[in-house]
């Protein structure tokens, strides 16, 4: 369903009440603005869901740990080129 609003001098948009009861949004309900090319989207914020860089690198880290002696970069570059190359590994 659409709805119609606008948008007010301080920048403020009132989301009509029939939308806000279908919705279940309450006074003080957060809010996520998603910014699309044309216009934005309105969603309840989920807490905890808002990814940060920092956040993902976190993340990242935990699940993919090197046990072992640090490995350089022309090391991880040659391993990687073996790999694209399709053929097969033998390690001794």
């Amino acid at each position: 369903m659409n709805a119609y609003t606008k948008l007010s001098a301080k920048g403020q948009v009132v989301v009509p009440k029939a939308t806000r009861d279908r919705l279940g949004w309450v006074a003080g309900t957060d809010l996520e603005l998603i910014e699309s090319g044309d216009g934005v989207t309105l969603r309840p914020r989920r807490p905890g869901k808002t990814l940060t860089p920092e956040k993902a690198v976190e993340i990242f880290r935990s699940l993919y740990k090197h046990e072992g002696p640090p490995i350089s970069l022309d090391e991880m570059t040659a391993s990687a080129a073996l790999m694209a190359s399709g053929e097969d590994v033998i390690e001794e």
